[in-house]
């Protein structure tokens, strides 16, 4: 009993002195920020206090990071650098920690996500990431690229993996996310309104959540199929059921206000999508958009017939209004279509320069300009924003090679095929429709990335990765209630 006493006294001691340790760092944070002009010093007593709850109970941070995503701000840094704040600092806290804690605890249950061909397939991925890296043609830069891979990976597919298995869980992941999303849109719907929704006037109103009506758009459109399969979580008419509606219905509004195309067009295509699944037709989709897209380029590449399709610099210019962009996308004369055309036929020199390994991840665009040709060259080909490809599989040819584009290839046709098989094997009604939110949010991501390359982006790849660990999880539960034996169907 005394002992006991002794251990309690111990414990308040050492709280009480924690407390005032805490209290003096804060004094001296706002006093040094106050007298130094760097107000954000004034910070840092937060970041412990982030710190020391990573280290003890990181569940409660991962979902503040779930939290903070579609609320993060792109900041640009000294040096050329930038980060996500505060999503991107959150991120690495839980990596280092949840790295550590997992050498220290491998559960039964984590062998066997381990183990999983989806969860191999990223791994080898990974590895080959790092392959090119080290094989760079500017290898600081590609090392930046894979530490933030890694804690992409890390935190969104093996640390998500724990908290996005029971139908709680998937409640929780949803909420978080949508919350803060509504609340972004709202706000920016709303001053959007104050320039009469003009289309010129949508990127004056993203600031400071969304870098670019793309990403603005896009997270709108990933985040949609469970919106829309939410609204059968609870009772109708209850406040939540209420909420889920008036969102579905915000973000549909908000995304025909965005004036991308790519993204208005996703919203309908989520409909085909749906039923290719419902009918099987994946691997028949698959099969003919692999074999148009292997004749378009065989088509291009023959005696140079790419050529053909050259700009008129003089007539290929921006435009102020949203039907004039659709007529001038046809006639060849949108400035940002033809940019990036112009980038990818750098892109196909690239890869004839370096077929196997590429240049590195990240290097696309400091080393496109000498394999760019002329005839393409548009208003905006100085590319003031260095900005990248805008064809993520593209880019992942340029910069990993061609061993690079198979595998991350492979990884995504089998996801897709995967995730059809694992909806069908599912029987659960709920879960039935988790894994079918998650795969439509694939697809749509999938289908995006062919005019963008935004997975290396905390509002894009974080859901990207999620849904990849839900599917995951759902098939493992589908197999720990109802084992399939032998070869699986």
């Amino acid at each position: 009993m005394l002992a006991k006493l002794a251990r309690i006294s111990s414990i308040k001691a050492q709280s009480y002195l924690l407390f005032q340790i805490f209290a003096w760092v804060t004094l001296a944070s706002l006093f040094v920020g106050i007298a130094t002009d760097m107000l954000y010093l004034a910070a840092f007593p937060l970041v412990l206090l982030l710190g020391y709850l990573t280290i003890v109970d990181f569940e409660k941070v991962f979902y503040l990071l779930l939290f903070c995503i579609p609320l993060s701000t792109h900041i640009h840094l000294p040096g050329g650098l930038a980060i996500d704040l505060p999503s991107e600092p959150l991120m690495m806290g839980l990596m280092l920690v949840y790295g550590i804690y997992s050498l220290s605890k491998f559960e039964t249950r984590d062998k066997a996500f381990l183990n999983h061909p989806i969860t191999l397939l990223l791994l080898l991925h990974f590895a080959w990431i790092l392959v090119s890296t080290i094989t760079s043609s500017s290898v600081m830069v590609s090392f930046k690229f894979f530490l933030a891979k890694s804690w992409y990976i890390v935190v969104f597919y093996f640390l998500a993996h724990r908290y996005l298995k029971t139908e709680k869980d998937i409640r929780r992941f949803f909420w978080l996310l949508f919350i803060p999303l509504t609340l972004s849109v709202a706000s920016i719907v709303i001053r959007h309104a104050a320039f009469g929704f003009s289309f010129k006037d949508v990127f004056r109103v993203l600031k400071p959540f969304y870098s670019n009506h793309v990403i603005y758009a896009s997270t709108m459109v990933l985040l949609l199929p469970y919106v829309w399969f939410a609204r059968k979580w609870y009772q109708k008419a209850s406040f939540k059921w209420w909420y889920i509606i008036a969102g579905f219905l915000l973000f549909f509004v908000a995304i025909q206000l965005s004036y991308r195309r790519a993204p208005i067009l996703c919203v309908y295509g989520l409909v085909v999508v749906y039923y290719v699944i419902r009918f099987r037709l994946m691997r028949v989709v698959l099969l003919a958009g692999s074999i148009l897209a292997i004749f378009l380029a065989s088509h291009m590449i023959s005696n140079n017939t790419f050529m053909e399709y050259a700009p008129n610099f003089e007539k290929t210019i921006s435009h102020q209004n949203f039907e004039n962009l659709v007529e001038a996308t046809a006639k060849g004369e949108d400035i940002s279509s033809m940019e990036r055309i112009h980038r990818w036929v750098a892109a196909g020199y690239m890869v004839s320069d370096k077929p196997l390994m590429g240049f590195g991840p990240g290097n696309f665009y400091f080393f496109y300009r000498p394999y760019t040709v002329s005839s393409f060259q548009t208003y905006v080909s100085d590319n003031p924003e260095k900005s990248g490809i805008h064809n993520y599989y593209m880019m992942i040819l340029v910069e990993q090679g061609i061993f690079g584009f198979l595998i991350f290839m492979a990884l995504t046709f089998f996801l897709l095929l995967k995730g059809e098989q694992i909806y069908h094997q599912t029987t659960d009604t709920f879960r039935k429709q988790v894994v079918m939110a998650a795969l439509l949010s694939l697809v749509v991501l999938h289908i995006l990335l062919l005019i963008n390359d935004m997975i290396e982006t905390d509002k894009i790849g974080t859901i990207y990765f999620m849904n990849m660990a839900i599917l995951v999880n759902m098939d493992l539960n589908n197999r720990q209630t109802f084992p399939l034996k032998g070869k699986e169907a």
